[in-house]
């Protein structure tokens, strides 16, 4: 090598150094100039890591005082202590197993649970007869028993003798559904009128 390739040898190290220090003065600066910011991220981060493990120890808590407390309403409905309990731990199911007490007496009992909610609407509609509740009901898009409650809808229709409005409200159901079977008999049987 000769003096020349050297000196380059030696200038491009000593760029790449320069480059290197000026590089950690800039993280340097940007650091002190956002310490404070800086800081506060990482204390949140920490935080709110801390906070969600606590919030999912106590959401697995609180899971598994209503699953006992629901047992203890299901041994014994009279259990007021495991009543509160499940009231305080878990609304859905206090409002099931207020369900389950009022269907033991005999009683409908108004429930904010989304399929146990159309549920007794759908078992008011038919208990009171009326078009107008069981075609709301049958409106529902996740209703479980929506072809039931659209047929007992044309039913109810055709026993008024309102036969071309219970026709068209077979139509609504379809040929894949198990309510299709019975819409047929009607159907049938609405030929004839």
């Amino acid at each position: 090598m000769s003096l020349k390739e050297n000196v380059d040898q030696v200038k491009k190290e000593l760029d790449s150094e320069e480059k290197f220090l000026e590089g950690f003065v800039k993280v340097e600066r940007f650091y002190k100039k956002y310490k404070t910011i800086i800081l506060g991220l990482i204390v949140l981060v920490i935080v709110a890591s801390i906070a969600l493990v606590v919030k999912k120890n106590m959401d697995e808590k609180n899971k598994y005082e209503a699953n006992i407390a629901f047992d203890k309403v299901l041994e014994d409905p009279n259990d007021k202590e495991a009543l509160a309990k499940l009231k305080e731990t878990n609304k859905n199911l206090y409002d099931i197993a207020l369900f389950m007490q009022a269907k033991e007496k005999g009683e409908v009992s108004k429930v904010n649970v989304p399929f146990l909610k159309e549920l007794v609407d759908y078992q008011e509609a038919l208990k009171n007869k009326s078009v107008s509740e069981l075609n709301s009901v049958s409106m529902e898009n996740d209703f479980l028993l929506k072809e039931f409650a659209i047929f007992n809808k044309a039913l109810l229709l055709a026993n008024e003798g309102k036969y071309k409005e219970a026709k068209s409200a077979l139509t609504l159901i379809p040929e894949t559904s198990k309510a299709n079977d019975l819409a047929n008999l009607l159907n049938h049987y609405l030929a004839t009128k």
